[in-house]
C-alpha cells in the first residue's frame, strides 16, 4: 500500500537486503491501482468459487497512507470483492502511527491488525529504530495498548517479532506476553546461503536451542497465546509459508500494480520476487502459472534431494523457501536453518512427553522417532546415515559463514562462492573433510591477537583445496603455519623460509607457491616424481570405497590424545593393509555396521604409540566422518576398534541435533565399565557403542570363537545396566527416553538371537 516506512530497521528485507526495486516505485499505491486489485481478487474468487480470500495490506509501512487514504482503500476492497466471497482483511503495520481513529476504521471494516516488536525494549531496539537511531519501543507498545482496549480487541491479531539470538529468550518471550496477543508469529531472520544468519559463537543450532527455550517456557505456562511455529511444527500442525507441504498460496502487488512472488524473495537477489505481470493486464490465474510459483505447488517433489530423503520433510517443508537460495544452485538447496529446524523439530516433539493413546486408538511415530529408533538398532540405515552427513555439513557451512562474518568479505570468500556456483561438487567434497570443522571452530574460538599464537584463516586453504579438486585457476595469499600449508584432504606442503604468508596459484594439473625465500611449483599426479616438500594425503582401498590415512592435517589434533607424526612408507602400508582387512571383517561379522561405515566414515587417524596403553581409539564430536586409532596389527582388533569409534560419532551427530539428555543435568550416574561416575552423556556414548560391540561379539560367538560367548555376555551385561541405569536417572529427555527403551529392546533381540 505504501513503499516507504517511518522505521529505519536494518533487518528489513525490503530496504536492507538484495533487491531494490522498491526505489524505482510509486511511493503509495494510486487508488486506480487498489481498484485493478479489488477486481483481479473479485475475479478470482468467483471463477473459482472461492469461500474466502485473504487480503493483508503491507509496506513499507501501510499507516503512511493516513485514516483517509486507508478509508479509501479498505471500501474499494469490500465493495468489489465481498459480494463474491467472505474477506478476510488483515495488516501488517509497525504501529508507530496508531491511534483511536485508525482503531475506530479497523473495527468498522473488520480489519484484524498485527503489529510488529521484537520483545523487550533491549531487544526492540537492536534492529526497530527511527532513521535518527531513536527507540520506536514506546510508540509500539502503545499501539498494542490501544488494540488491547475492549472496543478494539476484536482488530488485535498479534504480533510478528524477528528473532535475535543475542537477545534473552526469556525476556523476549515475557514482554511478548505482557502484551497478552492472540498470537504470536516468531519469525527467523531472513537470510540465504551467500548471507548466512548470525550465528554468534560456536554452537551449531544457536537458534533451535533459542526458540527451544521459549517453546519451554511457553509450554510450562500453559501456552497462553498461540504461537504459530511452534503449533506449524507439531505433527499434523498445519503447513504456513514457512513450514510443511501444503502449496504456496500467496501472490504480492506492489504499490506499482506488479504481480511478484511472495516478498521475502527480496532477500535473495535483486529482482527475485519479479513475474513480469502486473494486475492491469494478467489475471491471478496468469501470475500463479509463473514458474517461481508454480514450482511451489509441488509439495516434496519441488524440494531439493536432501530434503526429499529427510524423515521430517513434512514437518519443515524445507523451510522458508528463499531461506534456501545459493548462487549457482537457485533454490534446490535445503534451508540454510536446517540444522537448527531439525533440532527445534525435535524440542518440539520431546517437550512435554507425548501422552500415550488411550486403548484402542491408532499411534504415530513421528519422523524423528522413527531416525531414532533406525538409529536404535545399533547401526542405522544408509538413509540415516546420509541425513546425518547432510546436516553435519550444513553446520560445517554455518561455521564457514561464522568465520566469514567474523573477518568481512575477502577474496578467500569470493573464491570459494565463486567455486560453489561453478564446481558445488568440489566445495562439497572439500567441507565434508573430517577436520575443516575443528579448524574453523577453532578459529572461532580464538581471541589471541595476531602473531600471538592465534588460529590462522582457514579460508584461503579451503578455497584453493576446492579449486585444485575443481582444476579452476585461481591464486590467493594463504596463512603459513609453522613452515606449513595443508589443503584439506589433498595434502600438506612442507618448505622453510616460506615466511607467514604465500602466494599460491592453481593451474590445471598443479600449483605454484611464492612465499618468502621459496619459489615451489608442485605437480599433482600421483605418478609423477614427487615435488619437493609435498606431502600428499594418502588414502586406502576399503570395500566401502577410498579411506583418507590423514596423518598431515594440523586439526587432526583434536582427540585428546597425542597424534602420531606423519608415517613413514613401510608403517602407513601396514596401518592401510590392517584397516582394509578389517572392515572386511566387519563385513563378515555384522554386516549392517559395515554399511553404516561405508555410509559416513571416511578418515582415519593414527594415535601416538603408548607402552602403557596400547589399544586407543578416539572420536571427536567436531570432526564427523573421522576415527582415530593406535595402529595395530590385528585386524579383528581393529575391526572392533573402528564399529566402536563410529557409533560414538553417528551418536554425536544426533546430540548435534537432538537433545536426548535434560539440558543442564548435573547428575552423575555409576556404571560398570568406568570406576568414576559419569555424566547421563558419557554414559548414553559408552551405551551406545557397547550395543554395537555386544553384536559384534554374539556374531563372532556364533561361529565358536575363542572367548567370543564370553566377551558377549559381559559387553551385553554392560550395556543393560548402563541402558537401565540411565532409564531410571530421569535425566534424558522423552525422546531420549525412546531412543534407550528402543536400544533396551535392540539389546534383548540381541541376546535373543545368541539363544
Amino acid at each position: 500500500m505504501h513503499s516507504r516506512c517511518d522505521l529505519s530497521c536494518d533487518h528489513c528485507y525490503v530496504y536492507q537486503h538484495a533487491d531494490q526495486t522498491w526505489r524505482g516505485r510509486p511511493v503509495r499505491m494510486p487508488l486506480a491501482t487498489v481498484r485493478a486489485v479489488a477486481q483481479r481478487i473479485a475475479e478470482h474468487a468467483r471463477e473459482h468459487e472461492l469461500p474466502v480470500v485473504h487480503v493483508v495490506l503491507h509496506g513499507g509501512e501501510p499507516l503512511l497512507l493516513g485514516a483517509a487514504g486507508l478509508r479509501e482503500v479498505l471500501a474499494e476492497l469490500r465493495a468489489a470483492i465481498t459480494p463474491w466471497t467472505r474477506l478476510d482483511l488483515r495488516m501488517q503495520t509497525n504501529g508507530v502511527l496508531l491511534d483511536e481513529e485508525l482503531c475506530r476504521l479497523f473495527v468498522e471494516y473488520d480489519v484484524r491488525v498485527g503489529v510488529s516488536l521484537d520483545g523487550d525494549r533491549a531487544a526492540n531496539d537492536r534492529h526497530r529504530v527511527f532513521a535518527h537511531g531513536g527507540s520506536s519501543h514506546d510508540h509500539v507498545r502503545r499501539a498494542l495498548a490501544l488494540l488491547r482496549r475492549p472496543e478494539h480487541r476484536a482488530s488485535y491479531a498479534g504480533i510478528l517479532c524477528t528473532i535475535d539470538v543475542r537477545n534473552d529468550p526469556d525476556r523476549v518471550y515475557e514482554a511478548l506476553l505482557a502484551e497478552s496477543p492472540p498470537r504470536v508469529d516468531l519469525l527467523l531472520p531472513h537470510a540465504t546461503w551467500d548471507h548466512p544468519p548470525e550465528r554468534p559463537g560456536p554452537e551449531p543450532t544457536p537458534y533451535a536451542d533459542w526458540l527451544g527455550r521459549i517453546h519451554r517456557r511457553w509450554v510450562d505456562d500453559g501456552r497462553p497465546m498461540s504461537i504459530r511455529m511452534f503449533e506449524a511444527l507439531r505433527p499434523g500442525g498445519g503447513g504456513t509459508e514457512a513450514f510443511g507441504l501444503a502449496p504456496a498460496d500467496v501472490l504480492v502487488v506492489e504499490a506499482d500494480g506488479s504481480w511478484e512472488q511472495v516478498d521475502s524473495l527480496k532477500t535473495a537477489y535483486h529482482g527475485a520476487a519479479g513475474t513480469g505481470f502486473d494486475v492491469f493486464d494478467h489475471s491471478v490465474d496468469e501470475a500463479t502459472r509463473h514458474p517461481g510459483v508454480a514450482v511451489r505447488q509441488d509439495g516434496v517433489a519441488g524440494l531439493c534431494a536432501t530434503c526429499r530423503a529427510c524423515p521430517v520433510v513434512d514437518r519443515c517443508g524445507g523451510g522458508l523457501y528463499a531461506h534456501r537460495w545459493r548462487t549457482g544452485s537457485g533454490f534446490d538447496n535445503p534451508s540454510v536453518y536446517c540444522a537448527d529446524l531439525l533440532r527445534l523439530i525435535d524440542t518440539v516433539d520431546a517437550y512435554p512427553p507425548p501422552t500415550p493413546p488411550a486403548s484402542g486408538e491408532l499411534s504415530t511415530i513421528s519422523p524423528v522417532d522413527e531416525l531414532l529408533d533406525d538409529l536404535a538398532t545399533g547401526h542405522g540405515s544408509a538413509s540415516t546415515l546420509a541425513l546425518l552427513a547432510a546436516t553435519q555439513l550444513s553446520i560445517t557451512r554455518a561455521l564457514l559463514a561464522a568465520c566469514r562474518d567474523g573477518s568481512g568479505t575477502t577474496p578467500a570468500w569470493e573464491l570459494l562462492v565463486h567455486l560453489d556456483q561453478a564446481a558445488p561438487e568440489a566445495i562439497r567434497a572439500v567441507l565434508a573433510h573430517p577436520f575443516v570443522r575443528p579448524g574453523l571452530v577453532h578459529r572461532l574460538h580464538s581471541s589471541a591477537p595476531p602473531g600471538v599464537g592465534a588460529a590462522v584463516d582457514p579460508l584461503p586453504a579451503l578455497a584453493i583445496a576446492a579449486a585444485l579438486r575443481a582444476g579452476v585457476p585461481a591464486a590467493l595469499h594463504v596463512p603459513v603455519r609453522a613452515d606449513t600449508i595443508t589443503f584439506p584432504a589433498l595434502g600438506s606442503l612442507v618448505l622453510p623460509g616460506l615466511g607467514e604468508s604465500a602466494e599460491v596459484t592453481v593451474r590445471p594439473g598443479e600449483f605454484q607457491v611464492r612465499g618468502g625465500s621459496v619459489e615451489q611449483t608442485v605437480l599433482l599426479d600421483p605418478v609423477a616424481q614427487p615435488s619437493t616438500g609435498w606431502f600428499p594425503t594418502r588414502d586406502v582401498s576399503v570395500p566401502g570405497g577410498r579411506l583418507l590415512l590423514e596423518d598431515g592435517d594440523p586439526y587432526r589434533d583434536c582427540y585428546g590424545q597425542p597424534v602420531e607424526p606423519r608415517l613413514d612408507g613401510p608403517a602407513a602400508r601396514a596401518l592401510g593393509r590392517t584397516l582394509a582387512e578389517a572392515w572386511r571383517v566387519v563385513r563378515r561379522d555384522v554386516p549392517a555396521h559395515a554399511a553404516a561405515l561405508d555410509g559416513g566414515l571416511r578418515a582415519v587417524v593414527p594415535l601416538a604409540a603408548d607402552p602403557a596403553r596400547p589399544l586407543r581409539s578416539a572420536t571427536a564430536r567436531h570432526a564427523f566422518g573421522a576415527v582415530a586409532v593406535t595402529p595395530h596389527p590385528d585386524p579383528e582388533t581393529m575391526a572392533v576398534l573402528l564399529v566402536h569409534e563410529w557409533q560414538h560419532a553417528k551418536l554425536g551427530a544426533v546430540l548435534d541435533l537432538y537433545d536426548l539428555v535434560e539440558p543442564g543435568q548435573a547428575a552423575q550416574i555409576r556404571v560398570p565399565w568406568r570406576p568414576d561416575p559419569r555424566p547421563p552423556e558419557g554414559v548414553l556414548q559408552g551405551v551406545y557403542a557397547h550395543l554395537a560391540i555386544t553384536q559384534v561379539w554374539q556374531s563372532r560367538a556364533a561361529t565358536d570363537q575363542g572367548d567370543a560367548s564370553a566377551n558377549a555376555a559381559h559387553f551385553l551385561a554392560w550395556t543393560r545396566d548402563g541402558a537401565d541405569a540411565l532409564l531410571a536417572s530421569r535425566s534424558l529427555t522423552a525422546a531420549g527416553e525412546r531412543f534407550v527403551g528402543q536400544l533396551r529392546h535392540a539389546l534383548e533381540e540381541t541376546r535373543a538371537g545368541a539363544g
